[in-house]
């Protein structure tokens, strides 16, 4: 399926969109390393009754990728332009791990303005919470994002050495990684930029109570990339969130678990309208 960009203030946004136009919206954030097409089996189950829309978020898929220094923020910037110039409104926001982070960051910007852009947040296997134990734990990928032709002619070296000594499969694993990364700016800040926990200083584990918009949280029990505390995190720190945990899913839940992730997202939006009409 070919994407539509547009243009924003500085940077081009990339984005799937499937659905009638007058049908609600839901906008859909892919996770670290990911794109939009990711969410195309969800977005399938979901575009009979909403209009199903996808973006690229900044440094990754058909999307810009300027070279900085990449905090949560930008995403939450880029994510502000994007709605603004589809003029799109009382939105269903949906995020998976990075994208569930961005997501979470962005409503805690709308609620400190009182905006009503958001209408609900989903939430899946959302990362953005702090935790010591991540840092370093990618430190042995940095010398392939070194940008020094060295690490080429090295790695050129090593291929035969590789090949004799039966470690081809780690080679064109480490080989791969470095042409992937180089084209994954978002990626190499993240390793090379946060070298220290204090480094991680747009985490929001603080601020998440500010959401005051119906919530849900969905988690993998069997998720070793986000951890299940960081999802009860959310669970609890939102006021009023629904909070499902998914008994047999890893961190690919939104592939894996798409049919059952469908009917909880619709089983919640419509419990969220029916509290709406209520409160009116």
């Amino acid at each position: 399926m070919q994407k539509s960009t547009v243009k924003l203030s500085q940077y081009e946004a990339a984005y799937l969109d499937i659905g009638a136009p007058d049908n609600p919206v839901l906008l859909f954030l892919h996770g670290f390393l990911g794109e939009s097409s990711l969410w195309l089996s969800l977005m399938d189950l979901l575009c009979d009754q909403y209009r199903c829309i996808a973006l690229d978020l900044l440094g990754f898929g058909g999307s810009a990728k300027p070279k900085l220094k990449y905090a949560i923020w930008h995403q939450t910037a880029f994510l502000g332009e994007f709605i603004a110039a589809l003029e799109l409104e009382n939105v269903t926001l949906l995020g998976h791990s990075y994208g569930g982070w961005t997501s979470a960051a962005f409503a805690i910007e709308q609620a400190d303005v009182n905006s009503s852009i958001l209408s609900n947040l989903v939430l899946i296997a959302p990362a953005g919470i702090r935790d010591d134990s991540f840092v370093g734990r990618y430190n042995y990928m940095r010398p392939i994002l070194w940008e020094t032709p060295v690490v080429d002619w090295v790695l050129t070296g090593l291929k035969p050495i590789a090949k004799v000594t039966g470690q081809q499969k780690t080679y064109e694993q480490v080989t791969m990684a470095r042409r992937e990364f180089g084209k994954q700016p978002v990626a190499k800040s993240f390793i090379v930029d946060r070298l220290r926990p204090e480094d991680a200083i747009d985490t929001v584990e603080q601020e998440i109570h500010k959401i005051a918009i119906p919530t849900l949280v969905i988690a993998g029990a069997q998720d070793t990339t986000i951890p299940l505390w960081h999802c009860e995190t959310y669970g609890q720190g939102v006021t009023g969130a629904s909070f499902e945990v998914l008994l047999e899913a890893d961190h690919d839940l939104i592939r894996t678990d798409c049919d059952r992730i469908a009917t909880v997202i619709n089983q919640f939006l419509r419990s969220s309208d029916g509290r709406k009409r209520l409160d009116q």
